[in-house]
């Protein structure tokens, strides 16, 4: 086969069916000449690698074909690349702070398995890093090649920036080390922190209610695992630690509201902070954790222990935990584990009481702040 021919072949394979056949016509003829012209300037015909030389200076097929392709010449086009970038960014810092905090609570567990909580952490990161990568260039790509145009390219509110500051380390960096002395070394002069200075209040706080709730969620899902929380160390030996069914029976109604929580704090974040809409939403959310309370607290079984052949319920509720027989079990001496069942019922059962409580509160002062909260 001819060298152009060949040519040709190639840049014919990258081009849309229903007018190849027009624009390699169309090549054929340019090529051609240049030929020709070069054939008249010699007196003689090209040889192959003469022929080649011309073919180099129109360009390589793929190249060639890219300029009769319709469409963006780019996965993600120069309008779309910022959003690209900074989605990128303030992903790979959460998901840096999510695998930190793992890692945390892997080495608080169990400091002996040190060397594989780093491998699973750095595995999580990149694993985690490479999916956000390829979720965000596919988004991208999908929006630039049909030409989509989300409103939030166009119709954007300044009151609704504060969320780009996910992007920013020294922020992530400030809102972690809590002092104002860190803040200050953390942060340029006079730059608000998520806040300190803005009207929003304490937003660095929701920020790390979602990273949290994001480690919760992924845990209670099954996807990420924390070594020690089925079991731990009596004198006697090693306790398994079994949940009852009601943790079975609440997982759904569990994971729609963490879900829900993470929903709420983003909505949050992205306006800056609280406000009439992000308390109200807070309302409901607040109810919903103290049906759940609630059920957990009635249902007076919540763990089974066992080591060897004995057995012991973790049990409370209103029946028999509420009073002083905390007090009485955490002076309980030998600690067998009738003894440590029995204490950890109390404490679960004050745990439930001080819960409901906390959030009962916070649905008052969610009213409350509705109320008497001016407009911005």
């Amino acid at each position: 086969m001819d060298v152009i021919e060949r040519y040709l072949e190639a840049v014919a394979a990258q081009l849309p069916t229903e007018d190849r056949e027009d624009i390699v016509a169309e090549l054929r003829d340019l090529i051609l000449s240049r030929v020709e012209a070069r054939e008249e300037e010699l007196g003689r015909a090209l040889t192959d690698d003469e022929k080649e030389a011309i073919l180099h200076e129109i360009g390589h097929p793929l190249v060639v074909a890219a300029r009769y392709r319709k469409g963006p010449d780019s996965l993600i086009g120069p309008e779309l690349f910022p959003y690209w970038l900074f989605g990128a960014k303030a992903g790979l810092i959460v998901i840096a702070a999510v695998q930190a905090l793992g890692l945390l609570v892997h080495v608080l567990g169990a400091p002996a398995d040190f060397g594989r909580a780093i491998s699973q952490a750095f595995h999580g990161f990149f694993s985690g890093a490479l999916t956000l990568l390829g979720a965000l260039t596919l988004a991208g790509a999908i929006m630039e090649h049909y030409d989509i145009k989300p409103a939030w390219l166009t119709k954007w509110r300044v009151r609704d920036l504060s969320a780009f500051g996910l992007a920013d380390p020294a922020k992530w960096g400030a809102s972690m080390a809590g002092s104002d002395k860190a803040k200050a070394e953390w942060l340029p002069k006079k730059a608000k922190v998520w806040g300190v200075r803005a009207e929003a209040p304490r937003v660095a706080e929701v920020l790390w209610s979602i990273v949290f709730s994001g480690i919760f969620l992924l845990w209670w899902m099954g996807v990420i695992r924390f070594e020690g929380l089925g079991q731990f160390t009596l004198r006697s030996g090693e306790v398994a630690v079994a949940a009852a069914p009601i943790w079975a029976s609440l997982y759904g109604v569990i994971l729609a509201w963490v879900v829900a929580g993470m929903a709420v704090d983003a909505i949050a974040l992205a306006r800056g902070g609280a406000d009439r809409i992000t308390w109200a939403l807070r309302i409901p959310l607040a109810g919903a954790a103290v049906w759940i309370a609630w059920r957990l607290f009635d249902a007076g079984w919540w763990f089974t222990l066992s080591q060897g052949e004995q057995v012991a319920r973790v049990v409370g509720g209103p029946a028999d935990r509420i009073g002083t027989e905390l007090l009485r079990a955490l002076r309980l001496e030998g600690r067998g584990l009738e003894e440590t069942a029995v204490t950890l019922g109390s404490v679960l059962s004050w745990v439930l009481v001080i819960a409901m409580i906390g959030y009962g509160f916070s649905i008052v002062q969610n009213l409350w702040r509705i109320a008497t909260a001016r407009d911005r």
